[in-house]
Formats: structure tokens, C-alpha cells, sequence
């Protein structure tokens, strides 16, 4: 499993905070399993996988990769597009289209667009985002970042573990709602809090 925090600045809250993101990577890939039934026959187009992505998890299955620059040591099918204009895949073309923490880093103006291009392209899908209503920006580790206007945010952002300055916009649970309408919004918490949204359709 890779580690998200692997670029951050080292210190005591990247430590912590890497070992909480495996874990939680660990319960929401089992849930990912059990509510898409998602198996060896499955075609699975992840949008925005990164250097690995959804194949850090499952090295097996049939993963296609996408992403907005090269990933020359993606291990498999990649194709580097913008979900945000135009993906070169035919309606329906894979079964399922997974997507974790993602959208986020997509400017507002361009969701829409994005969240039409997943369910045009896959017959169902996973798209996973970190909760606005958390009080831990979860890519810089610092409380209360991402409810800053972003003339605050930014130099308070200097103090947190993510080195160089992103205009990251969590979304609430209406607005990936409002994209993903034809999926079921579910919550991961820790505790009482949501932690992360997920839409998430089986396929059709």
C-alpha cells in the first residue's frame, strides 16, 4: 500500500498522519469490494490514479489509469486525458469507474463536467472525497484550514505538512450529492464526524 503522505514534510504529524490514512485506505477498499462487487472480470477505468492508485490495492484486476500528466511507472494501462473535458472512452466502455480523493483537487467550475464524464464512461462508480465538515484538512494536517477564505488559508497553509500552496475546495456532502446523482452518498467517519464522503453506484 502506498503511503499518501510520502511527499510531506517529515515530522510527528506526518508519521501519525500516514499511519491513520493507511488504515483507513485498509476499511474503505473492504467496503469498496462489498458494495461494488467489483471482482476479476471487472473493467475499471481510475480517474486520477497516480503513480498507482487503485492498483496499490489490487495489482490483479483489470485497471485502466488516467491522469492529467504522464505516468511513465504506472504499472498497466494508462491514458493521460482530462476528465474535465473529454475522456477517449466510449459510453459504458468500463463496468466501473473508481476515483479516490480527487474531485477535491478539481476547480468547482469543472465538477460538473468531471462528474459526467465518470458516469458516461462507466456503467457504475466509487468516487471518494474528504468531508468539508471534518475540522483536519487532511492534505496540509492543519485544523481548521479549508473553512479559511483563501487569502487566510494560504499562509496558514505554510504551517502544515503539504510544502507548496493548493486552492484545494472539499465538498460537502450535497454538492458530490448534486454531481453524482445517480449514486448513494455514504459517510467513513471517525467517531461521530464524516471523515470522507463516497458516491457509489454498482454497475448497471
Amino acid at each position: 500500500m502506498t503511503d499518501v503522505y510520502a511527499t510531506a514534510k517529515p515530522g510527528l504529524r506526518t508519521r501519525l498522519g500516514s499511519a491513520a490514512a493507511a488504515r483507513a485506505r485498509a476499511r474503505r477498499h473492504e467496503r469498496f469490494r462489498a458494495l461494488t462487487g467489483a471482482g476479476a472480470a471487472t473493467r475499471i477505468l481510475d480517474v486520477g490514479c497516480g503513480r498507482l492508485g487503485l492498483r496499490a490495492l489490487e495489482p490483479d484486476l483489470d485497471i485502466t489509469g488516467v491522469d492529467l500528466v504522464d505516468r511513465p511507472e504506472y504499472p498497466g494501462p494508462f491514458v493521460r486525458a482530462d476528465a474535465t473535458v473529454r475522456l477517449p472512452f466510449g459510453d459504458d466502455e468500463f463496468d466501473l469507474v473508481y476515483s479516490s480523493s480527487v474531485v477535491e483537487h478539481v476547480a468547482p467550475a469543472g465538477r460538473a463536467a468531471f462528474a459526467a464524464e465518470v458516469a458516461r464512461v462507466g456503467r457504475g462508480w466509487w468516487v471518494q472525497t474528504p468531508a468539508f465538515s471534518f475540522p483536519v484538512e487532511p492534505h496540509a494536517l492543519l485544523p481548521f484550514a479549508h473553512w479559511l477564505p483563501p487569502r487566510l488559508r494560504r499562509p496558514y497553509w505554510r504551517l502544515g505538512v503539504a510544502g507548496a500552496w493548493e486552492d484545494v475546495a472539499l465538498l460537502r456532502r450535497a454538492e458530490l450529492a448534486r454531481l453524482f446523482g445517480g449514486g448513494e452518498v455514504l459517510a467513513e467517519r471517525v467517531g461521530p464526524l464524516a471523515k470522507s464522503w463516497v458516491s457509489v453506484r454498482r454497475p448497471r
